[in-house]
């Protein structure tokens, strides 16, 4: 059988690593030849849970199509996320959470996606439906991906199938998922030695809003007041990004993980920076505005974003 790989989306974060992983571990199980990869380097966060678990990073890949013929997606769908080459290969499988956006295949396929907080969830779904033992440090890592995207379950984006999947992994990995998933989230959340150009680009995705390429990136912290302190080297940073690869507009979001607060730093051109107010219902003040309660990019900032700029 051909081999094929099983990446997540590019600034991989816990969820696209750790589901990778889980995933073809599970297929391998189910007879298929699959490699998990990953499209750059694990963040803090992420090379946390991996070490504490006895995981190896996954190599890191440019381009599929010099290797295999056939792709297997999690976390993601959007070509502009993917491989640079996504089009040159034959994608076989997706499992994913968020939307559906500018995805077409010559071939049919296998499409799971589901309004879950974590793609985990549903890979510890098919672990259940066909039956294949979760191992203990794979539950781990699985574990781990949950509590990374639904910011310990605190996410509006939390759904009871995700809690119920933290209960039976936390039992399998033998640990205490709150008390580990502080730590966890902790170790990803010092910015002190980052630079600006780091930072905005640890987990950082890329929209086609109605012909505007949207750029939201997003950083968790533990002190808030510091990293706005930073505000201007950010706002540069941001801004010289934009130039070199084209962003009609750029927003940071930056989240406090102990309060689920966020601020957000927005750079653009007049009118999107006015369609920006028109998502949140707030009036950008020198290029920051407070967005009290908002901590999910998938479901607090990407849909009004996109009502906005299609109405």
């Amino acid at each position: 059988m051909e081999k094929e790989l099983v990446f997540g989306h590019q600034n991989p974060d816990t969820d696209a690593i750790g589901t990778a992983i889980a995933f073809s571990y599970l297929q391998n199980k189910l007879g298929y030849n699959t490699e998990a990869v990953a499209l750059g380097n694990p963040n803090d966060e992420t090379a946390y849970a991996l070490k504490t678990f006895g995981f190896e990073a996954p190599r890191v890949i440019k381009t599929a199509a010099n290797e295999v013929n056939s792709v297997m997606l999690v976390d993601h769908n959007e070509p502009q996320q993917s491989v640079s080459d996504i089009e040159d290969v034959d994608v076989s499988n997706v499992v994913d959470h968020h939307r559906i956006m500018n995805f077409n295949t010559s071939k049919p396929l296998y499409y799971r996606a589901e309004p879950v907080g974590c793609t985990s969830t549903i890979v510890w779904k098919m672990f259940n439906e066909n039956e294949v033992e979760i191992p203990k440090n794979l539950a781990g890592l699985m574990l781990s991906a949950i509590i990374s995207d639904t910011l310990l379950l605190k996410s509006p984006t939390t759904t009871a199938d995700d809690k119920e999947a933290v209960d039976a992994l936390a039992k399998i990995a033998d640990v205490d998922y709150e008390e580990y998933g502080l730590r966890m989230l902790k170790a990803g959340a010092n910015i002190a030695d980052k630079s600006e150009e780091e930072l905005i680009d640890l987990d950082a995705k890329s929209f086609e809003l109605n012909g505007n390429n949207v750029r939201v990136a997003q950083i968790n912290v533990v002190d808030l007041p510091e990293a706005m302190a930073r505000k201007e080297a950010f706002l540069k940073t941001m801004e010289n990004s934009s130039k070199e690869n084209g962003y009609d507009m750029f927003m940071l979001l930056i989240t406090n993980i102990l309060d689920s607060d966020s601020e957000a730093l927005v750079v653009g051109s007049d009118d999107n920076k006015a369609t920006f107010e028109k998502a949140f219902g707030k009036k950008l003040e020198d290029s920051e505005v407070k967005l009290p309660g908002v901590v999910s990019r998938k479901k607090q900032v990407v849909p009004p974003l996109t009502d906005a700029f299609e109405g």
